[in-house]
């Protein structure tokens, strides 16, 4: 092969930022690094220098002025790279400074149109039902409205979040706790003061209504005294702290749970339908509470109770004893229902109807008196002639003595101390029933027959 020869443009020099201006001048003398236009234009300036110079020294000087100016400054010698700054000035000025710096929110110098909030629901993706993160509440839409003008008082102040409280002060189940000590408390006390304290202590409005059928229900477990003591606290109650609806709208509650009420009481829906027709008595309900609610559910239970009770010849009197006399009336009311029981038994000869009645007076420790005065009654029903008649008064009495004391409804030990107390009036009971004295013996041998 023949040697090549290489071209006369590969043995130029290479051509960086060093050598850039040699190429044609290699030496680089008598190159300036002002153009002569730039030169004439400062040229023409004043000097500011108060040593006199000629023109030539004063173009020297303002040449090398413009020339640091522009001087350029290269970090890496020899490399293609062209990282050149420039100097702006001297200390500070040397800094960054971005007030100059064209803001925009949709780009550089640049302002996008303002939202509206349409596209947020564009955004929002809804979750499939199948989702395990699904929730039904992020469905819903939810809104926040203000009391138009009404102002609100605060109940009260949490110290952890610094700020007032709105609304309830307790929760739904915290309430009905609170309440059911509150009741529980008052079956024992009787003083109604202190349970109405306490609900506006607690300062639950909106949970008003919880009151009636928390109080009822929980008196239907219990006796005719603590039933008693209920209506009197729906009296008491209403209207202040309860309202008209409030006390409306716990009835509703209560009447729609009677359904799991009656697997515990049997007899709740009858004991309900009493509560309603006295508090119509009392006046705690307006009487168009009953026919608007036998309206949306007729054939009620509940409702037909209340009017047979309501309907009846001096209701009123009657309604105000609605519980029997269980219900902590006074001795002297005890001795005439038991007057009552003894003559109608008298009549009838009917144990169960007696038993039962016996059960309502919720009387055990007044049972002694029942003895003292069935047996004194039945004594002045026969009078001499009490062996002439086949079927005496005595005998139905010590029967029925005998019934009760079967089924642990009488103890034997009231039936003796009805009977020693007998022995103490006998004297008086003689002026009465001369053959009082007889008929008390044969009444004892009776009761030690049937094991009395």
């Amino acid at each position: 092969f023949g040697r090549v020869v290489m071209a006369d443009f590969g043995k130029r020099s290479e051509v960086t930022i060093n050598t850039m201006g040699r190429v044609n001048n290699p030496s680089g003398e008598g190159v300036r690094a002002i153009s002569s236009e730039l030169k004439k234009k400062t040229s023409s300036l004043p000097i500011k220098n108060n040593t006199t110079s000629s023109k030539g020294s004063t173009g020297a000087v303002h040449n090398s002025v413009n020339s640091s100016e522009h001087e350029t400054r290269v970090k890496e010698a020899g490399s293609s790279r062209r990282n050149i700054t420039r100097k702006k000035g001297v200390g500070s000025a040397q800094m960054y400074n971005d007030k100059n710096k064209k803001q925009g929110g949709a780009g550089k110098a640049k302002w996008g149109d303002m939202l509206d909030g349409s596209e947020i629901d564009d955004m929002c993706q809804t979750l499939d039902k199948k989702d395990p993160l699904y929730d039904d509440l992020e469905e819903e839409k939810f809104f926040l409205s203000s009391t138009d003008g009404i102002e609100q008082k605060a109940n009260g102040y949490d110290p952890v979040a610094e700020s007032a409280i709105y609304g309830p002060l307790l929760t739904l189940s915290e309430f009905k706790i609170r309440v059911s000590e509150a009741v529980k408390e008052y079956f024992d006390s009787a003083d109604a003061d202190e349970v109405i304290r306490s609900i506006e202590e607690m300062k639950c409005k909106p949970f008003h209504p919880e009151v009636v059928k928390r109080a009822i229900s929980l008196s239907l477990d219990e006796g005719p005294r603590e039933r008693e003591l209920i209506s009197r606290l729906l009296t008491c109650l209403h209207p202040n702290p309860l309202e008209d609806s409030e006390m409306e709208s716990g009835f509703e509650i209560l009447l729609d749970s009677l359904d799991d009420l009656c697997i515990d009481i049997p007899d709740a829906k009858s004991m309900v339908g009493s509560f309603l027709a006295r508090a119509i008595v009392d006046e705690v309900l307006p009487p168009a509470y009953v026919s608007n609610r036998n309206n949306c559910h007729p054939g009620d239970e509940v409702v037909e109770k209340a009017v047979s009770l309501l309907s009846r010849e001096h209701c009123t009197a009657r309604l105000e004893k609605v519980w029997g006399p269980g219900d902590g009336r006074p001795v002297s009311e005890l001795k005439q229902v038991i007057d009552q029981l003894t003559e109608e038994y008298l009549l009838s000869r009917e144990l169960d109807e007696a038993a039962r009645c016996v059960r309502e007076m919720n009387a055990p420790h007044f049972h002694h008196e029942l003895v003292k005065r069935g047996v004194k009654l039945a004594m002045e029903k026969d009078g001499l002639d009490h062996a002439a008649t086949s079927s005496s008064s005595l005998d139905a009495i010590a029967a029925l003595f005998s019934f009760l004391v079967k089924n642990a409804i009488v103890s034997e030990h009231q039936v003796s101390k009805g009977i020693s107390r007998l022995h103490k009036v006998l004297p008086d009971l003689t002026l009465d029933v001369p053959a009082a004295a007889s008929m008390l013996n044969e009444f004892e041998k009776m009761a030690e027959k049937e094991a009395v």
